[in-house]
């Protein structure tokens, strides 16, 4: 943390001012209003509206406060968004901290049924949402209270933040019994997303990031991934720590990050893993065309990488990948440096300090061979205490399952091979989809890829493939079959190949496995021997 910046010495009284202030108003409003009081000279936020500095940023949620404050929304109240990345959200998130509300971020793929259920179960009473998301909020009971975040419909009769805010005191507010926490909702692949609540946590847990990614003080971050989801929200909390600038992407397009960058002459960039893939996809030539010399990590996050993304990313951006593997719920379990990647391409790296990871089989022995699968559980400060209906994950000896398979291999790598509830058994044999998947996008006709398990009156299950080709290639799928043939076991090898224009996956970039699973496509089917 010293080394990072996020503390200070000698000057140990900005230290304690900055920690006195997180106290007071958490962990998000602490270290901007920090920053505002001492004067850092900086900008917190650039998007599409331009720049907003520190001590602004301060004073507008101040001021949004008492917007609120008039309007009925109390400590007791809770606040929903539903908004990309800009300052309004950043905004709402310092409002809510600061008033004491509790605060559901919700996610921007959200259809109405999915917004009125989660917003029903959280006990949501006032919503932040962009103009672009009207439809969706339509159908919430009338007594919500709704205000935009960002306008494109000039028509809908909602008042706006600004609006809300326009010629109110801007001056420090009562500091709150207790700063608001806020709700992380899992991805929902599964059905109704879950509320994952955070609430107080210690200082030192920002360590976890820290201690294996070297974001720095007075840094540039391109924040690309959405700032609701964990990925985004937990490198948005550390960049505001740090007085970075952050330069938030509304819709992300892979030209379009990579000019932010070579604009903004920014240090860090922060991708999904399908995000990464689609820079990646331009080609080099096309990259090689914006100075990306400034990048110094590439963070990445939510969903696993494979070997031939890794090494891609290296061949174009040098060595800065750090691929972070959590989840809603565990948050930190292990990094991936970008000397542990180019070591082993695909590892989710190790854990960093705080956190401890062990395997277990299904019976809670514990697994320590290594290449031996078990199911993974992780100890974290930052892991949750269970979810807002009151039901929790598995846990074992105080550690949390989060839901996925791995192994450790001969050096002490961590590789996820898949969902506990993603293994297929066909004909006797486990399956787990990653290994195929990864493998065939090693391929340079495939762009997309990915393989579930239908149900087989022989076989109990057999494997089909879905998959995107490459721009201009047309892969058949006797090709893509010897391909699996010829490197790994037979039964792995996938009995159907169904080419799609592209996978579906929801705002984060999480594949939607049920709906290949429910899809009844038009397969290609190259009679396996």
């Amino acid at each position: 943390m010293l080394r990072s910046g996020l503390l200070h010495f000698p000057r140990v009284d900005r230290s304690l001012a900055t920690l006195a202030a997180t106290r007071k108003y958490g962990p998000f409003a602490g270290a901007v209003h920090a920053h505002a009081v001492r004067g850092l000279d900086a900008v917190a936020i650039s998007d599409e509206h331009g720049d907003v500095t520190y001590a602004e940023l301060d004073a507008l949620s101040n001021a949004l406060v008492r917007a609120w404050s008039a309007a009925g929304v109390t400590a007791e109240s809770v606040v929903g968004v539903m908004a990309r990345n800009h300052r309004g959200l950043v905004l709402t998130m310092l409002a809510a901290a600061k008033l004491g509300s509790r605060l559901v971020l919700m996610n921007t793929g959200f259809a109405s049924r999915q917004l009125v259920d989660v917003a029903t179960r959280e006990s949501i009473s006032t919503l932040v949402f962009d103009s672009e998301f009207a439809d969706a909020t339509a159908t919430l009971p009338g007594n919500v209270r709704r205000y935009l975040s960002w306008q494109d419909d000039p028509a809908l009769d909602v008042p706006t933040l600004d609006a809300a805010i326009e010629g109110l005191d801007r001056s420090a507010v009562p500091v709150p019994e207790d700063f608001g926490g806020f709700v992380l909702l899992t991805s929902g692949t599964t059905g109704t997303p879950k509320g994952a609540p955070r609430g107080r946590t210690s200082p030192i847990a920002s360590a976890q990031f820290l201690d294996r990614v070297p974001l720095r003080e007075g840094q540039t971050m391109v924040m690309a991934a959405p700032a609701f989801h964990g990925t985004g929200v937990s490198q948005l909390a550390l960049a505001l720590a740090l007085g970075q600038t952050v330069v938030m992407v509304r819709r992300f397009s892979p030209i379009d990050a990579l000019r932010a960058i070579e604009d903004h002459r920014a240090n860090v960039l922060v991708v999904v893993p399908t995000m990464l893939q689609r820079i990646l996809e331009l080609g080099a030539a096309t990259i090689a065309e914006f100075d990306t010399s400034s990048l110094k990590i590439i963070f990445s996050a939510g969903s696993a990488l494979s070997p031939d993304v890794c090494r891609r990313t290296q061949e174009s951006f040098g060595p800065v990948l750090h691929n972070l593997y959590g989840s809603t719920e565990c948050a930190v379990v292990t990094v991936a440096m970008p000397e542990d990647i180019q070591h082993a391409p695909g590892t989710a790296g190790r854990a960093p300090v705080t956190c401890h990871v062990e395997l277990f089989d299904n019976d809670g022995r514990r697994i320590t061979a290594p290449g031996e699968v078990g199911r993974i559980f992780v100890k974290s400060g930052l892991s949750f205490a269970g979810y807002t209906d009151g039901h929790d994950k598995e846990r074992i000896g105080g550690l949390l399952s989060t839901g996925d398979v791995g192994h450790w291999d001969e050096r002490g790598y961590l590789f996820v091979d898949g969902r506990d509830d993603d293994m297929i058994i066909s004909g006797g044999e486990n399956v787990y989809p990653l290994e195929v998947e990864n493998l065939l996008a090693e391929r340079d006709d495939v762009f997309d890829v990915a393989v579930v398990g239908i149900p087989d009156p022989d076989f109990g299950h057999r494997l089909r493939a879905f998959v995107v080709s490459a721009p201009g290639a047309t892969p058949a799928p006797g090709e893509i079959k010897a391909f699996v043939k010829s490197n790994l076991a037979r039964y792995k090898v996938p009995r159907e190949v169904v080419f799609l224009d592209e996978l579906p996956r929801n705002a984060t970039g999480k594949l939607l496995r049920r709906a290949l699973e429910e899809m009844d496509p038009i397969s290609s089917p190259d009679e396996q021997d």
